[in-house]
C-alpha cells in the first residue's frame, strides 16, 4: 500500500484504506474515497492532485492525499 500522493498518473488503483481523523473520512467519504473504490490520479498541480473518482474530477490538497492507501 502507497499514499495516493506517490500513485503514478493515469494508471487505475483501487483505495484500500482511509486513514486520518474522524472528519476528515468523513469529507473523503462524501468525495467517493472509500475502500474498494476505483481511482485514478490523472495531475498534480502545486501540491494538489486532481484525481478521477466515481467518474468525476476531484482536486484535494496533498495532506489529504496522504491519508488514502491504494
Amino acid at each position: 500500500m502507497i499514499p495516493l500522493c506517490v500513485a503514478d498518473p493515469n494508471v487505475d488503483l483501487t483505495v484500500r484504506r482511509i486513514a486520518g481523523n474522524p472528519e476528515l473520512r468523513l469529507h473523503l467519504e462524501t468525495l467517493g474515497f472509500v475502500a474498494g473504490a476505483t481511482v485514478r490520479v490523472v495531475a498534480e498541480h502545486s501540491g494538489n492532485v486532481i484525481v478521477n473518482v466515481k467518474e468525476s474530477r476531484v482536486a484535494i490538497s496533498d495532506e489529504a492525499a496522504r491519508h488514502i492507501y491504494v
